[in-house]
């Protein structure tokens, strides 16, 4: 007696269990208050709210622009990615006690209309219209260097110093778009309509230090010149005293090369074969010892080559792989490695295995498509005269939202980090999103306090990992 007959679904497998729903403050996405703690010691939203233009009348805002920036980064590194989530999430008590600016029981309390000094998350609207001020020109530059801005808090906040030589990654990949989206466009290369995208990463941390929206059927290097040089400046003025560079056969060209070396920048790249460098390799594949199918053996031999469009010869390794499997016709694998560097700097197998140190990168990079799944749709609606609704710039927005995703990344990689360091074990970023950040948390109000009562199975992460956050040396303002 006195039970509720109305549930929200039947069980049948046991009858004395019973799915309901109740005005609890309950939440799924407690790592939410994590994020929130990493982001203001390493002021990451604060940095943004500082130095973007935020064009509304401050008399008829409700939000401030920090509240909308941490609600769409910590959505979005929670697997929110859609802004229509955050209509969903509304009175979710982590996400709303995280991303608010109010102090005391404020952010999570019983809503009062007449001081309203309590309020939800900002609708989908208000956060689409948030991109559309993070599209103007300046607070795209801002965006961007809040990249680096992290990486280098993130390095000082652990080391107090940063790092004497450091290594930036360089790459493309795709992100497939759908319906019509400004700038997107087919790529033969990979076969369907997207967007390509460059992008530079840290490589003794994994941050992302920029990443540019470009049409769909451009080249993997266009504009790689004007995208990496003052990169190269900023890098060397925030994070490391030397800097080199390493990207694969769809990078090197004259402007490049020749830039790097006026620079005095080490790089190294891996270059297309074609008939000169095979004719040059030829003695050398000729006098190799006999296939030994079970083991694999490698060799480097040194090249002088200069192709058509470079301005002078270059020094090229060329690498000899023994493959594993048995081939009769192919039983050996040889590409071609151009460097700056000069064989008293670093020997051949050394260049080789720099080189591969990339694989990580693309790890990384592979983990941002896979995790966080960027999707750019920004795209006005028609009417049905076929104008649009507003005039916004849509390939704009695009690139804000995607420059979001790499913070959100960034801040994702650094509770990556922590976590590995708390536990010596390797963490995926999606280890850390399922097992850390996607805690259940009860949240209750008592004796002027919020208190989030953790999951048990999650308490013993959260304990190891809020010992390394505590650790983390204050970055000045």
């Amino acid at each position: 007696m006195g039970e509720k007959s109305s549930t929200l679904f039947p069980i049948t497998f046991n009858k004395s269990l019973v799915v309901d729903t109740r005005e609890e403050r309950l939440s799924a996405d407690g790592g939410a208050v994590i994020l929130r703690e990493i982001d203001q010691r390493l002021h990451i939203t604060q940095y943004l709210a500082e130095n973007l233009h935020d064009p509304r009348d401050p008399n008829t805002t409700i939000h401030p622009l920090v509240e909308l920036l941490r609600t769409r980064l910590y959505l979005i590194a929670q697997g929110w990615k859609d802004a229509d989530d955050a209509d969903k999430l509304r009175n979710d008590p982590a996400i709303r006690t995280a991303v608010s600016t109010r102090k005391g029981q404020d952010p999570i309390k019983p809503e009062n209309k007449e001081d309203n000094s309590s309020k939800p998350l900002p609708s989908q609207p208000t956060l689409s219209r948030l991109l559309e001020i993070l599209a103007d020109p300046n607070n795209r530059k801002v965006l961007r260097q809040s990249l680096i801005q992290a990486a280098k808090d993130s390095i000082r906040a652990r080391r107090r110093h940063r790092f004497q030589q450091c290594t930036i990654d360089i790459d493309s990949f795709p992100i497939p778009t759908y319906g019509h989206q400004d700038g997107s466009a087919y790529n033969g290369y990979y076969q369907y309509n997207c967007y390509h995208i460059l992008v530079a990463t840290l490589a003794e941390t994994g941050d992302i230090l920029d990443i540019q929206l470009r049409q769909g059927n451009v080249s993997s290097a266009h504009e790689l010149d004007d995208f990496l040089f003052p990169l190269i400046a900023e890098v060397e003025a925030a994070i490391a005293k030397v800097v080199s560079v390493r990207g694969d056969a769809a990078m090197p060209s004259e402007p490049i090369l020749s830039g790097l070396e006026e620079r005095r920048i080490g790089y190294c790249f891996r270059v297309k074969s074609n008939p000169v460098l095979e004719r040059s390799a030829q003695p050398y594949l000729d006098n190799l010892p006999p296939y030994q199918p079970e083991s694999q053996r490698e060799w480097t031999a040194e090249l002088a080559y200069q192709a058509e469009s470079w301005s002078h010869s270059r020094r090229i390794a060329m690498v000899i792989v023994e493959q594993k499997q048995i081939d009769l016709f192919e039983p050996f694998n040889h590409f071609f490695l151009v460097t700056d560097w000069t064989e008293e700097q670093i020997s051949g197998s050394d260049l080789l295995d720099f080189y591969r140190q990339r694989g990580t990168m693309e790890r990384w990079i592979g983990e941002f498509q896979d995790v966080l799944q960027p999707s750019l749709s920004c795209a006005s609606r028609p009417r049905k005269n076929g104008e649009r609704t507003t005039q916004r710039d849509d390939f704009a927005c695009n690139e804000a939202l995607l420059l979001l995703y790499a913070l959100a990344y960034n801040l994702l990689n650094i509770v990556r980090r922590l976590m590995e360091k708390a536990t010596r074990q390797g963490w995926s970023l999606r280890r850390v999103r399922e097992q850390v950040l996607k805690t259940a948390v009860h949240f209750t109000l008592h004796a002027r306090r919020i208190w989030a009562w953790v999951a048990r199975p999650a308490a013993q992460l959260w304990t190891l990992l809020g010992r390394q956050i505590t650790r983390l040396h204050p970055v000045p303002t």
